[in-house]
């Protein structure tokens, strides 16, 4: 009997290297899907799975990291906290790939202020928001990224206003921010592993419809929905530093994006005329995309010149959590000055 070898990447690892437990999640739920993407982000990456930490707080979306990357550091913080450890990750040794996984309860309510002061201090790190409009774990209320009339399963209708958060990302300073659906793998992919190569916080928020709560008539966050009013900006396509890189795209129609590590994002222009450099432009076409019910995907906005957090802190190269005790701990003489100083 001849049996196949699996496809190796870059670094020779295989497919199911970077895959996780097996899901416990609702059939059909958008998280998995989301979840299948990074894997192979990762993989088409080619990063080392030991290099990376995966972050979460509470909530289905934030039971997922177990899901992808089983050989990769984790930690499951407490709700809506996962920004302050992936900051102290971040701090604690740079070297490390962070990729945080949370929820729209997660990121829009509880963990507001969190998420705020994250993409305030641009800490390098992939932040993934499954966004399904309701707290799934709790029987399905309506979550603070519900639209406005949306209709709950029980028949209820939200009467409040949402939290656009790639509105509210974009208007603090995020470097990186992007939208997606979990039913598009192949645009959500291209995001993924262009975040991955971004050096700063990159927010994808992707509709990841809730199929037990939220996937009936007169919800904006159900599967028929999402597929009607998906308004791309363009096509999205990636380029690594590491493959070669050859123009498909007729002149004057595509926008080519360089980042930090010479991978190319290619932009192969729509109907509109959209720069994602443009930080203006991205925040008035959020808003007018709200007016017409509709839900923009694609790469919103981009500044690849913003410094991220280990370079305004002049974090050295050699990681925090790797140096000797006698550097990190100040010696009594040292303390006693600050004493001193401090009367």
């Amino acid at each position: 009997m001849v049996t196949s070898t699996p496809p190796t990447n870059r670094i020779g690892l295989t497919m199911a290297e970077y895959k996780g437990a097996p899901s416990t999640l609702c059939d059909g739920c958008g998280h998995d899907a989301i979840t299948a993407q990074i894997i192979k982000a990762f993989y088409e990456l080619g990063k080392e799975p030991h290099m990376v930490a995966k972050l979460s707080g509470i909530g289905c979306s934030s039971k997922t990291p177990a899901y992808f990357l089983n050989r990769s550091h984790g930690f499951n913080s407490v709700h809506g906290r996962m920004p302050s450890v992936a900051t102290g990750v971040s701090a604690a040794n740079h070297t490390l790939s962070l990729i945080g996984v949370s929820g729209d309860g997660d990121t829009a309510s509880i963990g507001l202020g969190q998420f705020c002061h994250l993409v305030r201090r641009n800490v390098p790190m992939i932040y993934i928001v499954e966004n399904n409009g309701v707290y799934g774990l709790t029987k399905g209320q309506f979550s603070a990224t519900a639209d406005l009339g949306s209709k709950a399963k029980s028949g209820v209708i939200n009467e409040l206003p949402p939290i656009d958060l790639c509105g509210l990302a974009i208007e603090l300073g995020c470097s990186f921010v992007g939208r997606s659906f979990a039913g598009d793998p192949k645009q959500l992919v291209a995001l993924l592993k262009a975040a991955g190569s971004h050096k700063g916080t990159a927010v994808i928020d992707v509709i990841s419809p809730c199929v037990t709560f939220n996937n009936h008539e007169g919800s904006t966050k159900a599967y028929k929905y999402a597929k009607e009013m998906e308004t791309p900006l363009h096509e999205l396509g990636y380029i690594p530093f590491f493959e070669q890189i050859s123009v498909d795209y007729e002149p004057g129609s595509m926008q080519e994006v360089e980042m930090h590590d010479g991978s190319k994002i290619r932009l192969k222009k729509t109907e509109r005329n959209y720069d994602p450099t443009n930080q203006t432009q991205a925040i008035l076409t959020i808003k007018e995309a709200h007016d017409k019910k509709e839900f923009l995907t694609g790469l919103l906005y981009i500044n690849e010149d913003k410094e991220d957090f280990s370079t305004i802190m002049n974090v050295g190269d050699a990681p925090l959590a790797t140096l000797p005790q006698e550097i990190t701990r100040p010696a009594k003489s040292v303390l006693e000055e600050i004493m001193a100083g401090l009367k």
